[in-house]
């Protein structure tokens, strides 16, 4: 490796990001990484608020080596993105949104963590500010972290450290076609085919700003947008693992976090025209991937309403929805010499087309402000022994009742 070589290059897709550019730029000038040690590489997508303007002011003051590209609008974040990527010249490549800072050792912290673990993408724990982030992934610092078992999946934004050796082998870019959703598939290729992930979650790595006007890129877009995203995410997660116990593990995430909340409660303000369209989006992706296994990781009014929507059952899933949106609470009910748990939503029990295995308990939940618990299912010779006992119990206390006398 060249020694000129750069650790990082930081790269910045920009459009009307003024005035959160100024603290993005100030936080990476920021960094305990010595300025020589990075580059960055800005790219103004057609900005028209003076983001360009102040890009080209900072690079001519900065002791970091920064290049300035000015394109016409491309209408989404992943042609800056890969504009940039193609320019980059560093070990690793950070994407860092125009709207967003760093922490100060983020860029030296993350970087440390590739060294030593070696692995290809690197997550630093994420906070939000005037927004929400994800949270269940930053429990631990890993230096390798498992894909399926962990909460990883549940980070997919570009907002990573990733080893370009990697990409450019891979020629991994960004999806330019999809309009949202295009980091989700960027980043999950990386798992699936680099070499490992690693978590810094001690830290706070990135602060994730919500922009008070409005004009944060994910905020916007209809919902056949979403269809797309999730349908590129779910082929790719089938492209790379073959059905079974692993790839239900993972398409938990598009159906679960794009796929599900274009079915929740809101359906019921939305016209029929935009209800019927959204089960017709569905139905394919459903056909192609739903799955029993799938299924049984969701918790209970997640996996129900997709049996509803995979089932065309469009007046069962409304029930649903009002049930929820009323915020009623089902009731808990155990059958079964197994003790099995269901959660007690419209239409349980009844012949409505639902089986009872779309209401049973698999995971997790909180009813009523207390967990409720999955029931460890009792075997058949668990249940045989149990009944065993119970006789042998019934026998002795026989034998010791006395006689009566005649």
């Amino acid at each position: 490796m060249n020694s000129n070589t750069p650790d990082v290059s930081v790269v910045i897709g920009a459009y009307e990001a003024m005035p959160y550019l100024i603290r993005c730029l100030e936080s990476v000038e920021a960094q305990t990484l010595p300025a020589g040690r990075m580059e960055i590489i800005a790219v103004d997508d057609g900005s028209t608020d003076g983001t360009g303007e102040y890009l080209d002011e900072f690079a001519a003051r900065t002791a970091i080596e920064t290049r300035v590209v000015h394109q016409e609008n491309s209408g989404g974040p992943s042609g800056p993105r890969n504009v940039g990527l193609g320019l980059a010249r560093g070990r690793y490549v950070f994407f860092l949104d125009a709207d967003d800072y760093f922490g100060e050792e983020a860029l030296e912290r993350l970087v440390a963590m590739g060294d030593r673990a070696g692995t290809d993408v690197v997550l630093g724990k994420v906070v939000g500010v005037n927004r929400g982030a994800p949270k269940s992934m930053w429990k631990e610092t890993l230096d390798r972290a498992d894909l399926f078992s962990s909460r990883i999946k549940f980070t997919l934004s570009a907002q990573k450290l990733f080893r370009r050796d990697m990409l450019v082998r891979l020629g991994l870019t960004f999806d330019e076609g999809l309009k949202t959703g295009e980091d989700a598939l960027f980043t999950m290729e990386a798992y699936l085919r680099g070499s490992g992930v690693s978590v810094v979650a001690d830290y706070t790595c990135y602060y994730l700003v919500g922009r008070e006007d409005g004009k944060h890129v994910t905020r916007s877009g209809s919902h056949r947008l979403r269809f797309d995203s999730a349908r590129a995410l779910a082929d790719l997660i089938a492209a790379r693992l073959p059905p079974g116990p692993q790839r239900d593990d993972l398409m938990v995430r598009p159906f679960a976090i794009t796929l599900l909340p274009q079915f929740g409660p809101s359906l019921l303000r939305q016209s029929e025209d935009v209800r019927k369209e959204k089960m017709e989006l569905a139905a394919p992706l459903l056909k192609a991937y739903w799955s029993a296994g799938l299924g049984r990781r969701l918790k209970v009014h997640e996996r129900l309403r997709l049996a509803c929507v995979a089932r065309g059952r469009l007046d069962l899933l409304l029930d649903v929805l009002r049930f929820m949106a009323d915020k009623r609470e089902p009731e808990v009910v155990r059958k079964g010499l197994r003790g099995r748990a269901y959660l007690a939503y419209p239409h349980f029990g009844e012949d409505a087309g639902l089986p009872d295995s779309a209401y049973e308990l698999t995971v997790r939940e909180w009813i009523g402000g207390k967990p409720i618990e999955v029931s460890k299912p009792r075997t058949v010779t668990s249940i045989t022994r149990r009944l065993v006992r119970r006789a042998g119990r019934a026998a002795r206390s026989a034998r010791r009742i006395p006689h009566r006398a005649h």
